[in-house]
């Protein structure tokens, strides 16, 4: 044989191999069946208010290592950055995950701590307003599991993005300690910054559940890492059943939220693209929001009975437009009703605030509007009081549900809303 032979020869068998190769991988993977993302964890981002702001120096050469607690389990999981409300772009120099010892430490497994990439780099610089996925990357996680994500920036944002309500505690310290099993001497916070949801791979026909609402889904009243917000409830009683294991969460509720009007976070409307229709995999939506609309309507003084008329009806059309918009991507969309809020110091409301819940929720409960309905009101009121939250259910302001609250929310949603 002479050699243009063998050459010609050789390069037919790395071919061969290579279509063999390709072909096998092709194999495994229909073996495993379809794959696809699904948000596990999430949290709605906004600029933190004054007080619940990073001082600049705090972020100048700096780690942050914060815990979040995952809702479905999946083998690979991919994070995603934030700076939706930066002005500048933000250089992450490294970012890690790792599996946490305790919600109450900073203390990490070192031997499960992993880099991140993006793009195939250890790096990444976020535009403003915009937010970076990482790199998918094999690492196993068991549903109802925490994730430690910690990041080194050299430079503060010049506007920090993040989650005030996280009733979590993040850890911060000055220098690379990135990698660190235990960061020595941390400043703590309970706020999260600057990451936005974790997504973990799943079985096709899987999806997440987004919870829009304002502090009662955020989980006001609710013990710091203690995870007991009624979506938390939600997500635990999903992973019981094999119909409904491969159900993500999504809390995307915001402290303060109103659906009509930006106050802390913008408002349900205006966050409906980032904040409901971008997490991986999303089907279902909850709609849980109105009660900051309602009483802040009369905060500091009663109005005309014409200005009640005209809010619940801008109310009612504002879910309209939830809907029709959540419709239009093929989510279901279930309403929640509005909990009583009488006796609260901060709203102080009078019969006809009252008059203007019991309203919404009638619209909310009728058919024809919502595809389903979870009548949380129901659940927490008190029944010789209705238009109060029966005492083991209230944290103490007569606004808020205390965890005893959440627990009773959480286990009313009937988990056949999310058949497949």
């Amino acid at each position: 044989m002479n050699s243009k032979s063998a050459v010609k020869k050789y390069k037919s068998f790395v071919l061969l191999m290579a279509l063999l190769s390709v072909s096998s991988k092709i194999q495994a993977q229909t073996n495993a069946g379809p794959q696809n993302w699904i948000a596990s964890w999430g949290a709605s981002q906004q600029v933190p208010e004054p007080q619940n702001m990073l001082p600049s120096a705090d972020l100048q050469d700096a780690t942050v290592r914060q815990i979040f607690h995952l809702s479905a389990g999946g083998p690979e999981l991919r994070v995603h950055l934030s700076n939706a409300f930066g002005t500048d772009a933000l250089h992450f120099t490294a970012v890690h995950i790792a599996r946490p010892i305790s919600p109450h430490s900073s203390a990490i497994d070192v031997a499960r701590d992993k880099a991140l990439t993006f793009a195939g780099n250890p790096d990444v610089i976020v535009p403003p307003g915009a937010e970076f996925v990482s790199d998918p990357i094999p690492y196993p996680v068991e549903a109802l599991s925490d994730l430690a994500v910690t990041f080194y920036i050299e430079s503060p944002p010049a506007r920090e993005t993040g989650h005030p309500g996280s009733r979590a505690t993040s850890y911060l310290m000055h220098g690379n300690t990135i990698a660190t099993q235990t960061l020595v001497d941390p400043h703590t916070v309970d706020h999260w910054y600057q990451i936005s949801e974790i997504d973990v791979q799943s079985a096709t026909g899987s999806g997440s559940v987004v919870a829009l609402g304002d502090s009662i889904t955020d989980g006001h009243g609710a013990s710091t890492n203690g995870n007991d917000r009624w979506t938390d409830v939600l997500a635990s009683r999903l992973q019981q059943s094999p119909t409904t294991r491969n159900i993500g969460v999504f809390n995307a509720g915001i402290g303060g939220n109103h659906l009509l009007a930006d106050g802390l976070g913008p408002n349900a409307l205006a966050r409906f693209d980032r904040d409901v229709l971008a997490p991986a995999g999303v089907r279902w939506l909850i709609v849980f929001e109105g009660v900051n609309d309602l009483g802040g309507l009369t905060r500091t003084e009663e109005v005309p009975p014409a200005e009640h008329a005209a809010l619940v009806q801008r109310l009612i059309a504002a879910y309209q437009q939830i809907i029709a918009r959540a419709h239009a991507h093929g989510l279901r969309v279930i309403g929640a009703t509005i909990t009583p809020y009488a006796g609260s110091d901060y709203y102080h409301p009078g019969p006809l605030n009252e008059k203007d819940r019991q309203t919404v929720n009638e619209w909310i409960r009728a058919t024809g509007h919502f595809d389903a309905v979870i009548d949380f009101d129901a659940v927490v009121r008190d029944p010789h009081q209705p238009d109060h939250l029966l005492p083991a259910y209230d944290c103490g302001d007569h606004l808020h549900p205390s965890p005893a609250g959440y627990r009773a929310m959480g286990e009313a949603i009937s988990l056949s809303l999310f058949a497949h």
